[in-house]
């Protein structure tokens, strides 16, 4: 038996830290997809069942911290790998600042019970969709680590990820348009809303967008591993 495989590392890791890293970007991935369900629950009033999907988000994000504290304490100072042990602790922090905003949305809208107007819910739910795809992307490319590293980088598995990489880029592109055009939108609203409630609608919108921002400043974190 090659007692390395009962190893906490090994315990930990599976065949390699990429393999935690994953599980984390796969929880927050999960958190994305709970943050749609919201919007449409919050949309429709439904705050039984926004508030349940609000404590499972805070539940993904504990989950996310775990992984990412025990991958802190368990990540040997030296690791035979393409990549640096720094850069790996910073990946898996742009990671886990994704699952953050998040939690910081859904939270905030529950807080204040808070509802886009009729006329921006469409645009809203796009946008979010963009924002929740871009997260789902970012979680692609993660899933790619282990190929990459097998192939020893290799120019296919590079352009593959490359490529990814690009439509990372092009998704938060497509979400600060669409942030343009919502916030022009509640612009000519304003008149007809309270200001306080004007105001933390902004703030959720600048959020939504921050997630995808979060998202694309993973894969160009894994752009800057593949460099060195």
């Amino acid at each position: 038996m090659d007692p390395s495989k009962n190893s906490p590392l090994s315990r930990l890791f599976g065949r390699s830290p990429f393999d935690a890293v994953a599980e984390h970007i796969r929880q927050v991935d999960h958190g994305a997809d709970l943050l749609g369900a919201y919007l449409e629950a919050s949309a429709a009033g439904d705050w039984a069942r926004a508030d349940g999907l609000h404590t499972q988000i805070a539940e993904c994000e504990h989950a996310a911290d775990d992984l990412k504290d025990r991958i802190r304490l368990n990540l040997p100072s030296t690791l035979f790998l393409p990549i640096s042990r720094s850069d790996l602790l910073v990946l898996i922090e742009a990671q886990d600042k994704i699952i953050n905003k998040i939690k910081d949305i859904s939270g905030l809208m529950t807080g204040r019970r808070m509802q886009f107007p009729a006329t921006l819910e469409q645009p809203i739910g796009d946008y979010m969709q963009t924002s929740i795809a871009s997260v789902h992307q970012a979680r692609k490319v993660i899933e790619e680590l282990d190929e990459l590293l097998d192939s020893g980088f290799g120019r296919n598995v590079g352009e593959m990820i490359e490529d990814m990489v690009v439509e990372l880029g092009r998704l938060e592109k497509r979400a600060d348009e669409e942030q343009i055009d919502i916030r022009q939108r509640l612009l000519a609203l304003e008149s007809e809303l309270p200001p306080l409630e004007v105001m933390f609608l902004y703030r959720v919108i600048d959020w939504i967008g921050t997630v995808a921002d979060r998202a694309e400043r993973v894969g160009s974190r894994l752009q800057i591993m593949m460099a060195r």
